[in-house]
């Protein structure tokens, strides 16, 4: 059997050995997914190995790309309030506030009077009756300045506040985004996070793969040395193993992708919960069709990676007495 391609082969014009050449895989592939399924427990539990080990770094990728588009939505709701210099009349204020809608960079302005302010203090402060005995108002008034999607990161909020800080009515600004940067270098931790441990089960998932692809060629030493006796190549004898490592990779993919949904769906109801505290509406996102591809990529690249190097290993140990 291992001759007759090469016998064959020489013989076909270039078409009918492209033809030939598909055919032999799909047979390979064929048969590798054979032998899966005549050990179907050994295999259930190498895929599912291999699920959980993708799974881990997809999951902190969802949570990551989740925690991105929380911190997008509370960018947006990012102001800079601007304290007015004590006696500018309102004209000269609706000038100012005239002035900053025509900034590109701002999105909304409000405008709060000195007595709103007094008024809103008195409210909330709880102080009421005794603000009511002062002679006069101390509250400035006060301008509220929302940035456009463009500048509302705390880089380009703090720029836009350096110019409005410059207009003559101004006393001085605020911007309280703290908070704001802390959580962006919290989302950028779990990125680098996800990378380190992304690394290191990729490597887990290369070595599952040759070592369960290496005890597949010890299983088959005799009929190995059988078709090297009989002059099979050595690509012609690996392609099997090769195919074995992809199916592996695949469908251990699509068990990470249904493990990623399951936990998607088990924590949406805690998050919307938590979101629904701070105003927000957001839904949990789960793995995209493209970003599902691009795990099955991945993982039938490990697959194919940690068969290859294992065949390349141990085949070539391998030769007929």
């Amino acid at each position: 059997m291992a001759q007759q391609p090469q016998l064959n082969r020489s013989k076909l014009p270039l078409s009918g050995r492209i033809v030939m050449f598909f055919i032999r895989h799909i047979q390979h592939a064929m048969a590798s997914m054979g032998e899966l399924w005549r050990n179907p427990l050994s295999s259930l539990m190498t895929m599912a190995v291999l699920g959980v080990s993708l799974s881990l770094p997809a999951a902190l990728q969802v949570l990551v790309k989740n925690a991105e588009t929380v911190t997008q939505s509370w960018n947006s709701a990012a102001e800079i309030s601007l304290f007015i210099n004590e006696g500018r009349s309102e004209r000269t204020i609706q000038s100012l506030i005239t002035r900053i809608e025509s900034y590109p960079e701002v999105s909304a302005v409000s405008y709060i009077n000195r007595d709103q302010a007094l008024e809103e203090f008195q409210t909330l402060s709880g102080f009421g009756e005794a603000l009511a005995y002062l002679d006069d108002n101390p509250l400035p008034a006060v301008v509220t300045v929302t940035p456009s999607l463009k500048f509302s990161s705390p880089a380009g909020a703090r720029q836009l506040l350096r110019k409005l800080e410059q207009e003559a009515e101004v006393s001085f600004g605020r911007l309280d985004i703290e908070w704001l940067e802390r959580l962006q270098a919290v989302v950028k931790l779990l990125e680098r996070t996800v990378l380190a441990i992304a690394a290191l089960l990729v490597l887990a998932v290369v070595l599952v793969i040759g070592n369960t692809i290496r005890l597949a060629i010890m299983n088959r030493r005799t009929e190995i040395e059988v078709m090297k006796l009989v002059g099979a190549t050595e690509s012609f004898i690996q392609r099997p193993f090769l195919y074995t490592g992809i199916w592996y990779g695949v469908i251990g993919g699509v068990l990470a992708w249904m493990i990623i949904n399951l936990l998607v769906w088990y924590l949406d109801g805690a998050l919307a919960e938590l979101l629904g505290l701070y105003g927000s509406q957001l839904e949990m996102q789960s793995l995209t069709v493209t970003e599902l591809g691009q795990l099955v990529a991945l993982a039938s690249f490990l697959g194919w990676l940690g068969s290859y190097l294992s065949v390349r290993q141990h085949l070539r140990a391998i030769e007929p007495s």
